[in-house]
């Protein structure tokens, strides 16, 4: 208990400068935990959903039923890519006189918007984690060595230079480059893991987005899907 008082108490005489770097980096580490329990829930539900949806796919369903039996009202992941190509391919079927290498090539642009946009939504926020883990370190390390600079610019006023007149200000100072680390290493951590679970969720997105053109290039050569 005292020890915690004494680091409240280091933190609040430290000079203003120091104290602001302080603020900025506890408001940064808020915002770092905010996003890694955000962006936890989006692609372990991101992950599952589109485990599920293929599962569904390859169940052996026909795929007008599958498409008119969404899994949720916003369909993402698998599901969302699979909507915009079988949408594509059903509105351009549709239409007479339609050479079937344009309507595999509308088909296929439709499914790359959507693997675009689910690309977009998988890796959204984390930039932010990665400059928050990058940047944090240098911020604590600024209010360290200006803490340190105010502290040997009080020694030389002093009458006795001792080790009890300056460690309380290094010792304040310190606590930036501390706190800064506190900031980024969970920021760290946890963008080199959702950097890692997007990309694989996003493969897995591309393949099917493959697999599913290759069976509507061969439908589109045989007999006409019903719709």
């Amino acid at each position: 208990m005292n020890e915690q008082l004494s680091i409240w108490a280091l933190v609040m005489e430290a000079g203003p400068l120091v104290k602001l770097v302080m603020l900025t980096l506890v408001a940064a580490s808020i915002t770092s935990w905010a996003l890694i329990f955000q962006r936890g829930i989006t692609l372990t539900r991101a992950r599952k959903s589109a485990a599920a949806f293929e599962d569904k796919f390859w169940s052996g369903l026909d795929l007008v039923r599958i498409y008119r039996e969404p899994s949720t009202e916003t369909p993402e992941s698998t599901e969302a890519v699979f909507r915009a190509g079988f949408k594509e391919f059903n509105r351009l079927r549709q239409q007479n006189g339609v050479d079937p290498d344009a309507l595999m090539e509308g088909v296929q642009r439709s499914m790359r918007v959507a693997v675009a946009r689910e690309q977009e939504r998988l890796e959204r926020h984390l930039p932010t984690l990665a400059t928050i883990g990058s940047i944090s370190p240098y911020i604590g390390l600024f209010g360290t060595v200006w803490g340190i600079m105010n502290s040997f610019r009080g020694l030389a006023n002093a009458q006795q230079a001792t080790l009890a007149t300056v460690a309380p200000g290094i010792s304040e100072a310190l606590i930036a480059t501390a706190i800064g680390l506190f900031a980024a290493i969970p920021a760290v951590v946890a963008y080199n893991r959702y950097a890692a679970q997007a990309d694989s969720t996003l493969a897995s997105i591309e393949t099917f987005a493959d697999e599913f053109s290759s069976i509507l290039h061969r439908k589109v050569h045989s007999k006409p899907v019903e719709s």
